[in-house]
């Protein structure tokens, strides 16, 4: 079925192609593809090239901009369908662009959802634990991942990363390979970064260096790279800070156990005093990679005081089966209680409100001062599944009206 439905696509992105044109043969597309920190890199590369007067649009998770117009790309989409994209890509042809900035997911690759796009440039930030329900192995999931390095001109490879030996191999007879790395000799080391990367969390030194060398290799000097990256700003509900007086709120769409270590770790380590706790909201997703969950319970339980498990799109499946499932990981030093029984001294505990507005609403009522909120898994987007159907839902908003109730 699947073989089926993937030469549907490819017949789609055929017809695509012919219909508006074969436009990526009019401008220099950039794929940045990778499990953690595509649409942080996407937008980093679109602003640096904005920044040095360059005409360029961009597709991310988020939204698209395709000359000075901004698009909605659909509820839980990272990647359109074939003929969305040839349309944006039209689009931004036409208007007289010379880049396009394309958020590239595996899915997309697998799927031939790309087929025909002529890529100028290939960056990939990581291959961390994901999807492994739709690619089976880590292996073929690095696969479908290379595919957009090996179609591209210039690839550019995390020499940090889990996937780099399986991607070296890859990618041997590919004639325009370069790395980057912040622990070890690439072509672009953290040093690179100069002042700027002691700014920066170890996760963002990352995209920040994939996003420098792109930069690079299409033409853009060193200076003009640095200060554009001086004055970007992260994609919305990306380690955003949306309340900040006596304890801070942090909204990230960390749902991987890599991102979510990332996330935790940093928050950690550059906000938090022996004074305050770390109150961590979260969930999993329905119909993705289920072998995650337990791997992130022990990822929150690695740096959290306090785990509130919840919803994230449950769809069809049984919330509690999933959070069940997440709590199977966390450590066991963490003692489950009710949530009714939490309070601004519970630690090492963790408990389950199966509503995420009421989730928040007591991480919310717990707090102390000094303490920090990280909710993950929802970041910018707009509505929360439950069975079939797509509610709406604004992290944002739901935070700032548990905060308006408990003042």
């Amino acid at each position: 079925m699947r073989v089926v439905k993937n030469f549907f696509h490819l017949f789609e992105a055929i017809i695509a192609n012919i219909v508006y044109g074969f436009p990526s043969k009019r401008l220099k597309v950039i794929g940045i593809t990778g499990t953690d920190g595509k649409t942080t890199t996407t937008s980093l590369v679109y602003h640096i090239l904005k920044s040095a007067g360059k005409k360029v649009s961009m597709v991310s998770t988020v939204y698209a901009k395709v000359g000075e117009k901004e698009f909605d790309t659909g509820l839980h989409t990272t990647t359109p369908s074939s003929f969305q994209i040839q349309k944006f890509l039209k689009m931004s042809a036409d208007a007289g662009d010379e880049y396009f900035v394309l958020e590239t997911t595996s899915h997309a690759l697998d799927q031939y959802r790309v087929y025909g796009i002529e890529y100028y440039v290939g960056g990939i930030t990581n291959v961390t634990h994901e999807h492994l329900d739709y690619h089976i192995t880590y292996e073929n999931y690095v696969q479908a991942k290379s595919k957009l390095l090996r179609q591209s001109k210039i690839a550019v490879i995390n020499k940090d990363d889990r996937s780099f030996p399986l991607l070296t191999r890859i990618l041997f007879q590919h004639p325009l390979t370069v790395t980057y790395s912040r622990i070890s000799s690439a072509d672009y080391e953290l040093s690179t970064l100069g002042k700027l990367a002691d700014t920066l969390s170890e996760y963002n030194q990352h995209n920040y260096l994939l996003g420098f060398a792109i930069a690079d290799k299409l033409g853009m000097g060193k200076d003009a790279i640095l200060t554009a990256m001086k004055t970007n700003s992260y994609p919305p509900g990306r380690m955003e800070t949306v309340y900040d007086k006596d304890f801070k709120v942090i909204v990230d769409f960390a749902h991987t156990p890599h991102a979510i270590d990332k996330a935790l770790m940093d928050i950690k380590k550059r906000y938090l005093t022996s004074k305050g706790r770390l109150i961590h909201v979260f969930g999993s997703a329905s119909e993705r990679d289920s072998s995650k969950r337990p791997f992130m319970g022990e990822t929150s339980s690695k740096w959290a005081n306090v785990i509130i498990l919840t919803e994230e799109d449950c769809r069809k499946e049984d919330p509690k089966k999933i959070v069940h499932e997440i709590a199977s990981g966390i450590d066991i030093k963490f003692k489950k209680i009710n949530s009714s029984e939490l309070t601004p001294q519970s630690n090492h505990i963790y408990t389950v409100i199966p509503n995420r507005k009421e989730a928040i609403d007591k991480a919310i009522a717990i707090a102390k001062p000094h303490d920090i909120i990280v909710t993950t898994g929802k970041g910018h987007e707009k509505s929360l599944c439950r069975g079939s159907i797509e509610y709406p839902w604004n992290e944002k908003e739901a935070i700032m009206e548990a905060v308006r109730k408990n003042d």
